[in-house]
Formats: structure tokens, sequence, C-alpha cells
């Protein structure tokens, strides 16, 4: 097994920019998600450690060693495609076996053998070893191309969206799969995805990329309650849509203590104590402020600490609903509610917004400044 660390890699295609200026070091064995929206460069960082292409300027150095002037075959590194590139002509077994029938890495037949039937296994394709690849489903196929990768026993792994091409139930259970399978493994694994819930649930940590540069590195936890931007970072994690609003900071109690006004009406935000600590230092009058659907509350009407609105739209789910609340200032304001309940179109509501919940940004370049950490401790506890 291997360490990654990819130093200052830069990919030009004439003048479109694939990826520029990357710097990372991915840790032996560790599960790493790069995560972005289409055409953000995540198929190029693993084009560029694989030796698929070659890089305008930086370096890969797997396991310590530069492998910028050796072949894709010389690296030791197994690629599975978003298209699975199964031989067509083979059945299951000799896909998977082919890796070691090739002249550089040919095993007798009999360890050949032995070592797809442990992958087989791992896969839980070992009675479709003798089917056709005609014959097989989508779910099938793609545990055929993992399988084909992980025969080789590589010291990194690389996976190109390998879950687009299924159904919406079947990939929940293949990603569930996979984070079971991740132990068993022992392997460096570099996974590519479009989809944040992949990102969070199998890496141990998440790279968030965009028009072909790092946007924020971390694990799951803090990309989600600690992301790093409004636009790259925390519009792109969870559904519905993080909330988004600006917020004038008031300094009450002798300039010891901040509140926020949002949202069009008087009713006071507090912030917490270690956050206006923080905040204090940037000397703002406004902020940017974002809370997620889920630590939004709908609340009784008359009391001091609501905020008011009119019901936009109320979306069933199934066990939940989502609810759009159009706030006094015409501010789009989500929550999560239990299906049980039912509201009405331009129905008169009341809501909470949790103030430990609340993620401050940076009112000019939406860069993220700070957020209590009384909710991320109640979190991880919970």
């Amino acid at each position: 097994m291997a360490s990654v660390q990819i130093q200052g890699l830069t990919k030009w295609y004439g003048k479109r920019r694939g990826v520029e200026d990357l710097s990372l070091e991915i840790n032996d064995k560790e599960f790493i998600t790069v995560f972005g929206p289409a055409g953000a460069g995540k198929t190029t960082i693993l084009s560029l450690i694989a030796g698929i292409i070659a890089p305008t300027r930086g370096s890969v150095r797997i396991g310590g060693r530069i492998v910028d002037d050796l072949e894709p075959a010389d690296r030791n590194v197994a690629m599975v495609f978003e298209s699975y590139a199964l031989y067509p002509q083979l059945n299951v077994f000799d896909n998977m076996a082919f890796p070691l029938r090739s002249p550089k890495s040919r095993m007798a037949e009999d360890k050949v053998k032995n070592r797809v039937l442990q992958y087989a296994r791992l896969m839980k394709i070992d009675h479709l070893l003798d089917r056709p690849i005609q014959a097989l489903s989508n779910g099938q196929r793609q545990r055929t191309a993992l399988g084909r990768a992980l025969v080789r026993q590589p010291d990194v792994f690389l996976l190109d969206e390998p879950l687009s091409h299924l159904d919406a139930k079947l990939r929940h259970s293949m990603r569930a799969e996979l984070k079971e399978m991740r132990t068993q493994l022992g392997t460096t694994t570099i996974y590519v995805t479009h989809d944040y819930l992949e990102a969070m649930s199998l890496g141990d940590r998440v790279v968030v990329i965009n028009q072909g540069k790092i946007q924020q590195v971390g694990t799951p936890k803090e990309v989600y309650f600690k992301p790093a931007s409004v636009e790259e970072v925390a519009k792109q994690f969870g559904d519905p849509e993080i909330n988004i609003v600006d917020a004038k900071l008031r300094i009450v109690k002798g300039g010891t203590q901040f509140q926020l006004q949002i949202l069009g009406e008087n009713t006071p935000l507090a912030v917490p104590p270690e956050v206006a600590e923080e905040l204090s230092a940037y000397q703002l009058e406004n902020v940017r402020i974002g809370f997620r659907p889920a630590d939004v509350k709908i609340a009784k009407d008359g009391k001091k600490d609501v905020f008011h609105g009119l019901v936009y739209s109320f979306e069933p789910l199934g066990t939940t609903s989502v609810l759009t609340i159009d706030a006094v200032d015409g501010t789009k304001v989500r929550t999560i509610v239990d299906s049980h309940q039912f509201y009405g179109v331009d129905q008169r509501i009341a809501f909470k917004v949790e103030p430990e919940s609340v993620i401050y940004f940076n009112p000019v370049n939406g860069k993220f400044l700070a957020r209590s950490g009384v909710m991320l401790e109640s979190r991880s506890h919970g």
C-alpha cells in the first residue's frame, strides 16, 4: 500500500483549465472522496495520478516515489471508470482475470483462479463467474469492474463515479456495501463523485473541487458544519439547500454581546459568546449567515424570539416534507417538517432559528468566518 502526494499539479487543455496548482497529501490506506460538479476537474485528477494524461506542470508521488515519468502500467494503480469498460466478448471470470494474464503480470492459472474467486466473493458475484457480460445487470457489471481492478492488489485504487449509472435504490445499497468493504480493501482509495451523500458517507476526508481548484479539504463533519465558502462548499452539501441570508450585527450590553437582525424583522437572534469573540476581530457591521433547513423550527406565534412569514410551498417527500416560507423581507426560508403536518399556501406561520446552528460568512467574498462549537459538540455526542 502507499501514500499519495500531489504537488502543484496543473493541467491545461489548450486554453481550458483542467486543474490548477493542486497540492494534496493522501495517507496510506486512507479513503478520500473528491466531490464537485460536472466539469470541476475530478476525473482529470484521477487521470493524472494514473498517468493516463501528462500534467502541464507539477508532480505526483506514490509511496514516496516520483512517478511522473512512469507509464500507467508501472504505477501499480487500478482505475474503475464510470462506464465500467468491460470486455463484452469475455465472461465475468475472464474479465476479472484479464489483468493477471497480461504479459507484465502473468500468474499461474491456479493462482489466477484463487485470486479471482477471492475478490468475486468480496463483490458477491462468485455465482456469476461463468455468465457473459451482456447478461449482467448494471449493478453486476459495476461489481465486475470493481473486482477486475482489485485482483491486481494495487497500491492505489481510483474510482471515477462508479455508481452513477445505477438507479437510486441500488446506488444507496452499493454505497452501504462499499462502506462496509473499505476495511477489507486496505488500499489507498480516491473516489470521485458528484453526489454529496456519497462523498460524506464514504470518505475519511472530502476534497471539494470547483473550476479546477481545491476549495476545501476536511472531514465530512468539517465540510458540512464549517464550509469554507458559501457558493463553492456550503450550497453544495445538503438537500434542501442551506438557507443563506444577509444579517446586520448589533452590539448590545455595553459592547460585550452581539445580536443579529435578519429577515426584515426586529426579532433579535443571539450570537453565541465564542462566535462574538471571533467576529469582533473583523469589525464588521454586516455578515452573511447560513443555517440548514433542519435547524429551522416551526413555532407558536406571539413569542418574542420568532420570525414570521407565509407558506410559499409545501412538498411532501414521504417521511418528511419540505416547507418553504416567504419571510417578511421576501427571503425564501426552507425547513423540514414531519410528514404528518400539513401547511397550505399563503398560510401565516411563525418559526425559530437555532442560534448555535448559524454559520457566519464574510459578506464580501463569502468565506467562512465562524461557527458555534456548542452545536458541533452536541451533535458529535448525539
